[in-house]
Order: C-alpha cells, then sequence, then structure tokens
C-alpha cells in the first residue's frame, strides 16, 4: 500500500548533449521521464512511499523505464505490463534567445492503448490518501479520459485527495477537447495546479494585465484566475506558477496558493536554468508533500517553488533534491555556496 499514488504515461527521453540541436552530432542521452512519474520520484526523494501507475511494454525499453523509478524509491508494483512500444519525446534545450523544442512520438503507446481493464482501482487505492494525475494523460485519447475518471471516482470513494495538474499540451488535443474532458475530471479535484497559460487554454480564464513573453506579471490577475477556477469547481486550493521568461537560460519564478480565504505568494527567484523540463511537477511534487505535512498556505507554497526553483539546475526530468535542500532554499539561503 503507498500513502500517495500518480498516474500517467513515462517516456524515454532522447536529447542532444548539452546545448546541441538535433542531429548536430551523433549522439543522444536517454534517460525517462513524464509528468506523474516526476511528480512520483519528487515525493519519493521526500522519503514518501509513493506509487506510478501506468502501463509499459513488457520489453527491456519498458522494463528500463521502471528500473530508473525503482532506483529512486518509487514503487513499481502497480504497473501494468503489455503493448508494443514506449512513447518517446526528444529535447533540445534552448539557450539565450533560442527556445527549448520538445517533439513527441507517442502514439500508440502501451498506455495511450490502454483497456480499463488493465486498473484495479479500488485495490490501487487500498490505504492511500492522496492520488494526482495530469492534463497530459487524458490528453492521450478518449480511452485515457474514461480511465481517469474512473480511478478519480474510485478515489473519491476511497476518501483519497485529488490533485490535478492542467498541464494543457496543444500538440496532444485541442482547446475544446481539453474543456470538454476537464470539465468532467476536475468535479472530483481538490487541488487544481495550473500556470499563466493552462487557465486560459483550458477554460478561457485570463489574468487579466499581464504579459507572459514580455515578463509582466499582474498579481491581482492571478488573484482573479484563482477565485474563478475555485468557485467554478469548488477546489479547496488553487496553485499558480508564476513564470517570467527574460530568454531561456533565465527566467524569474514564483507562485500563489489560494485556499479559498487568502492568497499567498511566495518570494522570487531568478533562475539561471540548466534544465526547465519537468519544473512544473517539481512544483506539484512540493505542494502535494507540503500539504500532507501539514503546512500553511504559505509555508505551502513557498516549499514548492523552492523545491521547483531547485529543479531548473538538475539535468533530466527528475528533480534529484532532498528535504533539507528544499527547506534551505525555501527558508532564504540561496547563496548557491558550497557545502562542506
Amino acid at each position: 500500500m503507498s500513502r500517495i499514488v500518480t498516474f500517467g504515461e513515462i517516456m524515454l527521453r532522447l536529447a542532444p548533449n548539452g546545448y546541441y540541436r538535433f542531429f548536430q552530432n551523433d549522439q543522444m542521452q536517454a534517460t525517462f521521464g513524464g509528468g506523474e512519474a516526476n511528480v512520483a520520484v519528487s515525493l519519493a526523494n521526500y522519503g514518501e512511499d509513493v506509487a506510478f501507475v501506468t502501463k509499459v511494454p513488457a520489453h527491456a525499453i519498458g522494463q528500463g523505464a521502471v528500473n530508473s523509478l525503482r532506483a529512486l524509491g518509487v514503487d513499481t508494483s502497480k504497473i501494468t505490463r503489455g503493448g508494443d512500444r514506449l512513447g518517446i519525446y526528444f529535447l533540445e534545450k534552448g539557450a539565450s534567445q533560442r527556445g527549448s523544442v520538445c517533439i513527441y512520438d507517442r502514439a500508440h503507446s502501451a498506455i495511450q492503448e490502454a483497456k480499463p481493464e488493465d486498473f484495479d482501482w479500488d485495490k490501487i487505492f487500498e490505504g492511500a490518501e492522496w492520488f494526482h494525475f495530469t492534463g497530459i494523460t487524458p490528453a492521450l485519447g478518449p480511452g485515457l479520459v474514461e480511465i481517469c475518471k474512473q480511478a478519480c471516482a474510485a478515489a473519491k470513494k476511497h476518501g483519497v485527495k485529488v490533485s490535478c495538474d492542467l498541464n494543457y499540451r496543444g500538440k496532444l488535443w485541442t482547446r475544446e477537447q481539453a474543456r470538454a474532458a476537464m470539465s468532467e475530471l476536475c468535479k472530483y479535484v481538490n487541488v487544481c495546479i495550473s500556470n499563466e497559460e493552462d487557465a486560459k487554454d483550458v477554460f478561457g480564464i485570463e489574468a487579466e494585465g499581464s504579459d507572459i513573453t514580455g515578463g509582466k506579471l499582474n498579481k491581482d490577475g492571478y488573484k482573479s484566475v484563482a477565485k474563478q477556477l475555485a468557485d467554478k469547481f469548488g477546489f479547496d486550493k488553487v496553485a499558480i506558477t508564476l513564470r517570467s521568461s527574460i530568454s531561456a537560460n533565465d527566467n524569474d519564478w514564483a507562485g500563489m496558493l489560494y485556499d479559498g480565504k487568502d492568497f499567498c505568494f511566495s518570494k522570487e527567484y531568478h533562475l539561471h536554468i540548466v534544465d526547465r523540463v519537468g519544473g512544473g511537477d517539481s512544483f506539484g511534487g512540493g505542494l502535494i508533500y507540503a500539504l500532507l505535512h501539514g503546512m500553511t498556505t504559505q509555508q505551502a507554497i513557498e516549499f514548492a517553488v523552492a523545491a521547483s526553483a531547485l529543479k531548473h539546475s538538475v539535468e533530466g526530468d527528475f528533480n534529484r533534491v532532498s528535504v533539507q535542500e528544499v527547506q534551505k532554499l525555501a527558508g532564504g539561503d540561496a547563496s548557491g555556496r558550497v557545502q562542506r
């Protein structure tokens, strides 16, 4: 039994070395990652008992993905085997004014072709307290919308809290498809995570007076977004990440958490980015940990944003940091000095 359950797709990540462009040389780094898997790894690193649920093919590549999670302490016993292929994504890291590029090759993956009978949600949620998924998973196809709905309904039946990161991906589905599916799924959600674009893309809710590409964020606008989301779906809490992109390498990063009464903003960090993929997932993992451990609204948003700030310094999808490192940064030590 695991205290926390996450559900989604884990993919093979292929990326040129450093800041090389695709096929600038003949080498690519092979690692694994995916939204809900990344959240599970963050929580495992914090010492939590967390299970990741998915479907992977029963061959060496699928086993490699499973092993990557096992090595970091994630419970993989609830993963279903079957299908022909593991999804792939190709990542070219941006630099300066050249943005990163992500190309998906995930059609007909094992999880995309999964069936409802592949997952025994009543058994999966035995002893669980928290369930997390993202908007990426139902975007994989109509079958996944139904599986996510079954998972959410079972979580509610078992008294499990549900969190969802809206995570709109325009390469996977249209805004109309996202709105229809997420409007149903969000009825089950207690904690909603969004960013400056997702609320607009999925539900047409926009922060007025903000220019994300120009680096201008209006805090009052995001208060309105959070309240509109909470009012629409009855969320207990709404978390919004606030990113100002100065360049591909340099971002300002902060967050806000609304608990139905107070709007709490974190301190802002200036990030010099090593790898930004998984940044939002590390925020989600930090937020879940903070809320499960009874932190106040202000403490929770500070912990989540600090956890995510640290992820931007770590290569790969997975956030390989400890609670102590996050607490140190959240407490005000952002010096980056050598630890001896």
